[in-house]
């Protein structure tokens, strides 16, 4: 597996009124490793989540993500940016009630005028251990079932970076043992690259590479062959 940068923020500032919610933080996130982003409430580690996803944009400093730099691109280029090479899951899982398993992983692909991969899709179902529920709705699902099905659909275009935003958050503590393994099998089987923010050590533990935050700052770094950007890449 690559140990290139997915991800680099370059002393990232980002200011939401008189708040700071990130103050020069700068980050190295290797491909083909399960990093994560570590820290409590009021961190600042969703709002660097965001930056590096082009879902907000830095008040200054530099984020490149999947090798493209997001600083300064447009509204309409990040929106093309986040279509084709990120995924995501959230916390509350984002399913849709009146739709299948299947056609919740389906409809991003189709909203973006792309024909599903049947194959694929049958993959993950498969790898995933979510065939029984596949024409069943949301409701009809257990918590830790809709963030598998969650999981699928964020993978269903074959994304370069899967973000997962508290995917532990909203599950008990079996559940989130379960999520926890089938992300580190999602990193393994498929060499993928994942950004995965929590406040739990548990799921730290899980990951290659951790970068916590405190107070909107980096406090810490650990992992294998992690280094810190110096200077903007080229």
């Amino acid at each position: 597996m690559s140990l290139e940068p997915a991800c680099k923020a370059l002393n990232v500032t980002r200011r939401h009124g008189v708040t700071t919610a990130l103050a020069g933080v700068s980050a190295w996130l290797p491909a083909g490793r399960m990093n994560i982003v570590l820290g409590p409430s009021g961190s600042g580690k969703t709002t660097l989540l965001q930056c590096l996803a082009g879902l907000d944009l830095p008040s200054s400093g530099e984020v490149h993500c999947a090798g493209i730099r997001l600083t300064g691109l447009a509204p309409s280029a990040l929106a093309a940016f986040r279509a084709r090479h990120t995924g995501f899951v959230f916390q509350r899982f984002n399913l849709i009630g009146t739709l299948s398993a299947r056609e919740n992983v389906e409809l991003p692909m189709r909203a973006r005028g792309m024909r599903p991969d049947g194959a694929w899709i049958r993959r993950l179902f498969g790898d995933l251990e979510i065939d029984a529920v596949r024409e069943r709705a949301p409701s009809e699902m257990s918590g830790g079932q809709r963030q598998r099905v969650a999981i699928a659909r964020a993978l269903a275009h074959r994304p370069a970076i899967l973000f997962a935003d508290e995917p532990t958050g909203n599950l008990d503590s079996a559940s989130s043992r379960a999520v926890i393994e089938l992300l580190r099998r999602v990193q393994s089987d498929y060499d993928a690259t994942l950004v995965v923010v929590t406040h739990d050590d548990d799921v730290a533990a899980a990951g290659d590479f951790v970068v916590s935050l405190l107070d909107g700052r980096v406090s810490a770094v650990r992992g294998r062959a992690q280094r810190r950007p110096t200077s903007a890449p080229s």
